[in-house]
């Protein structure tokens, strides 16, 4: 018998020993053992935190080996990033592990993490979408995919029918009205709302202290700050100890489970990382992904994505009106279509002004024509 038939019936017999034992098979899921700022046994104490509390996961070090962590099983490489990386790239691509909690990954334009955070106001976890990587180029684009892989992540963790809502950043309120858009059509989505007296589904820092919603969507670098932030707000900010970390990765036609932790992040959230990984995995993060989007594009996604933004008025061609008091507003123009905004309603002859409200961005007109300047606006996809 050769050497590869006797480790495959070895991994056979391990994997019916295992599931005797824990009533399911075992899931191995690697983590990248160096590099932490708080030191590698820092890591590696979160690896058997994690199987500890997780008697179906096995943790898979990779990097150098360290006395007195054997529990763990190793990937031994050289004391180099470039080395480690390279190794756990290779385990997940080749199925050595089922996913990998790293703190480096060269992720492809188009790949993106979704994190989770413990909220403190009524400790409720939240997912934020998204927090590393990128899933477009363009922003518009990328908040309207982190959303549907927001729903499509929480799906795969155990949430049927999640709550979505947006950041109130720019480009917040033209994605969410594409998303709506998509609801029109028939994608199913559950919109969740501001637990501030005006409600709506663009939130606001109260509604992420509160966890509003299951599913919070911004862009990737304001995502990165939220986990920052949630995960070391007890701690002064070096030492992140609460939460599940940057989140596992998604994009179109992306199939490895990657979950992202930061050279701060200690052993209980590494614990939680790695045992979100595993659950991320078991419940098909990838396929989930890709029936989400199926869905999507069944409601116009890509032609929904094509009109995202409104076309830029050239404001040379555009005759100014006579100014006139301006005594109603406009809200859901998003802060960087404003200026063309106000020259669309130039453009056919209405006197507009620009400014910034408490809630955001605001079109000032005249009342007398608040209607009509609402139906331009409206046909122009700018609310």
């Amino acid at each position: 018998m050769d050497e590869s038939k006797r480790a495959f019936i070895a991994d056979a017999l391990q994997g019916i020993v295992e599931k005797v034992r824990n009533g399911v098979p075992s899931q191995k899921i690697g983590l990248m053992a160096a590099g932490s700022e708080l030191g590698q046994e820092e890591l590696l104490r979160g690896g058997l935190l994690a199987q500890a509390e997780y008697p179906q996961l096995r943790v898979v070090a990779i990097g150098p080996r360290t006395p007195g962590f054997d529990e763990l099983e190793w990937i031994e490489t050289l004391d180099l990033e470039a080395n480690i990386t390279a190794a756990a790239q290779k385990a997940v691509e080749e199925g050595t592990v089922a996913g990998v909690v790293a703190m480096h990954f060269p992720f492809p334009i188009g790949v993106t993490t979704i994190g989770r955070v413990m909220t403190p106001g009524y400790g409720r976890p939240m997912f934020i979408a998204s927090c590393t990587g990128s899933s477009a180029a363009e922003r518009s684009e990328a908040l309207l995919r982190n959303a549907v892989y927001g729903i499509a992540t929480a799906k795969a963790c155990g949430i049927a029918k999640p709550k979505v809502a947006f950041l109130n950043i720019d480009r917040g309120g033209s994605a969410l009205r594409a998303l709506s858009r998509l609801q029109e059509n028939g994608y199913t989505v559950n919109l969740g709302t501001s637990k501030r007296g005006d409600g709506g589904s663009l939130l606001r820092g109260n509604d992420l202290v509160a966890g509003a919603v299951d599913v919070l969507v911004c862009d990737t670098l304001t995502g990165n700050v939220l986990v920052k932030l949630f995960s070391s707000f007890t701690t002064g900010g070096q030492y992140e100890s609460i939460g599940w970390g940057y989140g596992p990765s998604v994009g179109e036609n992306w199939t490895h489970v990657v979950s992202i932790i930061s050279r701060a992040s200690g052993a209980p959230v590494i614990a939680n990382a790695l045992a979100l990984t595993a659950k991320a995995v078991a419940g098909q993060l990838s396929g989930k992904v890709a029936a989400e989007l199926r869905a999507a594009k069944a409601a116009g996604f890509d032609a929904v994505l094509e009109e995202l933004n409104p076309k830029v008025v050239a404001a040379e061609s555009i005759t100014k009106p006579q100014a006139v008091p301006v005594d109603a507003e406009i809200a859901g123009v998003d802060v960087l279509d404003m200026e063309n905004a106000m020259h669309t309603l130039w453009r056919e002859g209405l006197y507009a002004e620009t400014a910034m409200g408490c809630t955001g961005p605001v079109v000032r007109v005249q009342t007398a024509v608040k209607d009509k300047a609402m139906d331009i606006l409206k046909r122009a996809g700018f609310i």
